[in-house]
């Protein structure tokens, strides 16, 4: 959120430390900060998470090429705007119809916006992952959450999403992994080592998730534990 002023400075050719940006400048800022704040902004959502369990998805069914890479980002996409939807609500409220209408300026608008944002990291961040990154940038202990600076914040945040997508990548394996253990068990009973377990596992594993609507299962239990 820290750019959106930037960008707007750039684009509006307001000067910056009382000094006017030339306008090869001003584009060349402005064309920067749109490449890195997309990036950047979904580093801040549930983006991550989701798109790193539907990757485990795919790998323990065993079919490392259904669904395509394209269709799993568009898919983290949708559900990533759908968990974040109150959050963007709240924002447009707060600071960006208020700055549109002339009420706020450009800087309140950038400090009223990053407070919902603020507020969902905080409820999907862990204290030990805060504590560890407010240890290494030599602060004092905060009181409140309101003294933790925003660059402590978000990779304290993306951490916790990467365990928590990794603690629920870990639950979805452990039935593929099953019917694997089970397969190869079975075909080395029969004496059929040199059959690839693969081969007779994988569709029983399609099978097992097609029956139990797996997808749906899935996308319930992501979308629900942004709600914990």
């Amino acid at each position: 959120m820290t750019g959106l002023p930037l960008l707007a400075a750039a684009s509006s050719g307001i000067s910056i430390n009382g000094n006017a940006l030339s306008t090869p400048v001003e584009i060349l800022i402005s064309m920067t900060l749109l490449a890195l704040l997309p990036g950047a902004l979904l580093m801040v959502t549930g983006f991550t998470r989701i798109l790193i369990v539907l990757g485990f998805v795919r790998n323990a069914l065993g079919t490392p090429t259904s669904p395509p890479s394209q269709v799993l980002v568009g898919m983290s996409l949708i559900l990533t705007i759908f968990v974040m939807a109150p959050t963007f609500k709240q924002i447009n409220t707060t600071a960006i119809q208020p700055y549109t209408s002339h009420e706020i300026t450009l800087s309140q608008a950038a400090t009223r916006g990053q407070q919902p944002l603020r507020t969902f990291m905080f409820n999907q961040t862990r204290d030990s992952d805060l504590a560890m990154f407010v240890k290494m940038a030599n602060l004092p202990r905060p009181k409140t959450r309101a003294d933790i600076p925003t660059y402590v914040l978000v990779p304290a945040f993306m951490i916790s999403e990467l365990k928590t997508a990794f603690q629920i990548g870990f639950l979805i394996y452990l039935p593929f992994l099953i019917i694997d253990m089970v397969v190869a068990s079975t075909l080395m009973s029969m004496g059929m080592m040199m059959l690839p377990p693969v081969l007779i596992s994988l569709p029983f594993k399609i099978m097992l998730f097609v029956l139990v609507d797996g997808w749906h299962l899935v996308i319930q239990s992501l979308v629900q534990s942004f709600h914990t």
